[in-house]
């Protein structure tokens, strides 16, 4: 099921999935990942080299923002990730349109599956 139109579907979703996960409370990039593959099974697996990109990319944006912080475990720095306002509002006009979205493509897939009958 993991064909490239799923895999594109999926790429084009995860920028709202990661502002989703990000504006519930400051994390970092790990506790995301680990997050995001809890639901592998419909997400596929997670990376770093797929999900910190899009991380830089949000922040560039101004959606996000990031703050060094000591990391207990070794000593050296972990970058924290909050939402901004403006990516609050974005966050809100991208689940607002998922919702529309979404109701619309049941639509035409309920007439497809009537029409298999």
């Amino acid at each position: 099921m993991d064909s490239r139109y799923v895999r594109q579907f999926k790429k084009g979703a995860l920028e709202m999935i990661l502002l989703c996960l990000i504006s519930k409370k400051e994390t970092y990039g790990y506790e995301i990942i680990t997050k995001l593959n809890r639901s592998a099974a419909v997400l596929g697996y997670a990376c770093e080299g797929t999900v910190y990109p899009i991380l830089y990319r949000l922040q560039e944006a101004g959606l996000i923002r990031c703050r060094l912080a000591p990391a207990a475990a070794n000593g050296g720095l972990k970058k924290y990730y909050s939402i901004t306002e403006q990516g609050r509002e974005t966050l809100n006009e991208l689940t607002a349109f998922w919702r529309q979205y979404t109701a619309c493509v049941d639509d035409f897939i309920g007439e497809a599956d009537s029409a298999e009958v």
